[in-house]
């Protein structure tokens, strides 16, 4: 008995967000019957467009891979008790000074361009996501808020910039930046049609989950996000911290915006903004806040995405109806939130003598 409360904690970070996804995926089925659908059909597509083959394989890596950044993006800054949803903000300004980095070293080493452009990428969305937590401790702005309208203002820069002080007159029907050259692009992992980015986001992951779960630094971080109060009273600089965290995450969105235009698009444009950002506030939910788990769940979400172009091919669906998917998981994950903890509150009857005699012996 006291080994089945040892991993209750270990039962409710994996079987809430499980039974969640099934909860959601039952009602996804009804709204595919409901538009007139096999929701039998619709999933076997489904697998099928993300995992059933090495080319669905690598679609969904592509997807997952700015979507593990900016899955950290929410997960980092949420272990301070924040909740940012501004990623796609930061990786649209991440996008947008990796392009300029690039152009300023025009003529250097292709690997100290890649460096420059993803340095700067990270930095710009440090900051820029880094503003929410000042903005919240030191001027009582929600960071929730803060950070969401922050997004809408980096958007509209980016925007700004590619369609006007650094347009290309070379891109006519698409504005963007200059292109920063065939020869500074990040290529593919070794036999895959799968960019660095992938392997730059799954290390980021796992650097900042053995921080948090083996460092003071991360024991530090979550003190500050449980008890701010008890916080500064053992010593801890809680803004420091507030505004560290918020910057570490921002820092991920906009590595992520760095590599879009370093290893997909050649130069930053409007396309960029692609929805990852969001989709990483579903991606970090999911996950718990864990950044072990973003990985496997960026994959997930990415395998949704990857999908939808099949159902729109072989069913005439909207490629849409993948986001139909997203906003009922994201509900569901979200009620579930109020299951974590019930489960530590069970009461377990305690063995009896004899019954506690035959356990031990076993």
């Amino acid at each position: 008995m006291e080994l089945t409360r040892r991993f209750l904690p270990l039962v409710e970070a994996v079987g809430i967000p499980v039974m969640a996804l099934l909860v959601a995926m039952l009602l996804f089925a009804g709204f595919v019957a409901a538009v007139g659908q096999s929701p039998l059909e619709v999933f076997v597509l489904l697998y099928k467009g993300a995992f059933g083959s090495s080319f669905s394989w690598q679609n969904t890596l592509l997807r997952a891979a700015p979507l593990i950044l900016t899955g950290l993006a929410v997960a980092i800054p949420a272990q301070a008790g924040m909740v940012i949803i501004g990623g796609e903000g930061a990786l649209a300004l991440g996008a947008l000074t990796s392009a300029v980095a690039a152009s300023a070293l025009q003529g250097a080493s292709p690997h100290w361009v890649q460096a420059g452009m993803l340095l700067s990428g990270a930095l710009c969305g440090g900051v820029w996501i880094g503003l929410s937590g000042w903005l919240r401790q030191y001027r009582g702005v929600n960071e929730t808020i803060g950070s969401l309208l922050l997004s809408y203002i980096a958007i509209a820069l980016l925007n700004f910039f590619v369609e006007g002080p650094l347009k290309d007159p070379a891109s006519l029907n698409k504005p963007s930046t200059a292109p920063i050259g065939d020869a500074n692009m990040i290529g593919n992992l070794p036999g895959m049609d799968v960019h660095y980015g992938l392997l730059f986001g799954a290390i980021f992951a796992l650097v900042t989950w053995v921080i948090l779960k083996f460092t003071t630094v991360g024991f530090a971080l979550k003190t500050v996000g449980g008890n701010p109060r008890a916080a500064q009273m053992a010593g801890l600089r809680v803004n420091y911290w507030i505004v560290g965290a918020a910057f570490a995450g921002g820092s991920a969105a906009g590595l992520a915006g760095a590599i879009e235009v370093a290893a997909v698009q050649g130069a930053a444009n409007a396309s960029v903004v692609a929805g990852y950002g969001y989709a990483g506030i579903l991606v970090a939910f999911i996950a718990r806040q864990n950044p072990f788990a973003v990985i496997p769940v960026a994959v997930l979400i990415g395998g949704i995405n990857a999908a939808g172009g099949m159902l729109q091919r072989r069913l005439d669906m909207p490629d849409a109806t993948v986001l139909v998917l997203q906003g009922i998981i994201f509900v569901v994950i979200i009620a579930s939130e109020t299951l974590n903890g019930r489960l530590r509150l069970i009461k377990f009857k305690p063995l009896s003598p004899v019954s506690a005699a035959i356990s031990a012996k076993t």
